[in-house]
């Protein structure tokens, strides 16, 4: 119990640390999901309880449930014909400890160098890479902690920068009930060299969400809250002077991710998500059709896991993202 008291107090602490950091952030690769079921309910989601390694970029608590010597690998289109894939591994010392390690790459594709009067010099590549290592420990049978370090380098032509960033979790599953309670703080550091000398800040967020099965159905529903403390009305499209009367709940929308998993048999689900903040900055863009609509399933197949998701990030294009899992 007293394990659990500090790691509540100590997630209290930190978020009152970073909730001055609402300037622009860089490194929005950090923002991106690795797990494809995670890209099928919104893109968004801290507290499903499964067998997949990639889970632990979105809560590092979740590891506590994954099966030791488990490899994954995660590969999505995004838009300009952009592409972010990775490749996870954990594995489990003792019976409390799980460690684990991801390295994820962006990789930009290669794009014209060009002077004033846009005549092409030549071609540049841009990347961005993040290797991560994870830990999680299991307090109890139904409490888990964990925290994950993010080392983010982005190199675009001749610039570079790097940035360190930890991300903390904790998760409450009780397996009778089929429920599932996280918190995390993600992104929590600084940028340690910039590009060009333009400082850019982490994207940091605070998490709170929780999974439910229901008793009689074969589903499972997922509530998400992000973003908790920033609290802006900049995504509507109202005039200026009127944001100030928008109520609570809509506000309070800007800040929800919901999905829900059906599961059709023990080996195969489908799901459905919708990101509320996600929808209101695609049509701001201009794109409204299927905006934060997310679709996706996974099949099991004895130790090995396919899963696969449809989403929107840019208006200029959809993202497909596919993940394979294997437990040695």
């Amino acid at each position: 119990m007293v394990k659990k008291a500090f790691i509540l107090f100590a997630l209290m602490q930190l978020s009152l640390l970073v909730m001055a950091q609402e300037s622009s952030s860089g490194y929005n690769v950090l923002k991106l999901p690795t797990s494809a079921h995670v890209a099928a309910l919104g893109g968004e989601n801290i507290s499903i309880i499964e067998n997949d390694v990639a889970l632990a970029w979105h809560n590092p608590a979740l590891l506590s449930n994954v099966q030791s010597q488990t490899v994954g690998l995660d590969f999505m289109t995004y838009f300009a014909e952009s592409k972010w894939m990775g490749a996870h591994y954990a594995r489990t010392f003792g019976a409390r400890h799980t460690g684990a390690l991801a390295i994820q790459y962006m990789d930009y594709g290669t794009m014209d160098e060009t002077d004033e009067s846009g005549n092409v010099l030549g071609d540049f590549s841009a990347k961005d890479i993040v290797v991560a290592p994870s830990y999680s420990y299991l307090f109890s049978d139904k409490w888990s902690g964990g925290a994950t370090l993010k080392m983010a380098y982005s190199s675009y032509d001749s610039y570079s920068a790097f940035a360190l960033g930890v991300d903390l979790g904790l998760n409450y599953y009780d397996e009778e009930s089929d429920l599932s309670v996280s918190a995390t703080l993600k992104n929590i550091g600084a940028e340690i060299s910039s590009l060009h000398d333009r400082e850019q800040h982490l994207p940091f967020t605070a998490q709170v969400g929780f999974s439910k099965g229901l008793e009689h159905l074969p589903l499972r529903v997922s509530v998400t809250l992000t973003d908790l403390t920033r609290w802006s009305s900049r995504y509507y499209h109202i005039a200026e002077e009127d944001k100030e009367q928008l109520s609570f709940s809509k506000k309070l929308l800007n800040h929800v991710v919901v999905g829900a998993d059906l599961f059709l048999s023990k080996n195969i689900h489908c799901s459905v998500g919708y990101n509320f903040r996600r929808a209101y900055e695609l049509k701001a863009g201009g794109g409204s059709h299927g905006a934060g609509l997310t679709l996706g399933g996974g099949i099991v197949l004895s130790n090995f896991t396919v899963k696969a998701s449809y989403a929107k990030y840019h208006k200029a294009d959809a993202s497909l993202m596919f993940g394979v899992s294997y437990s040695l």
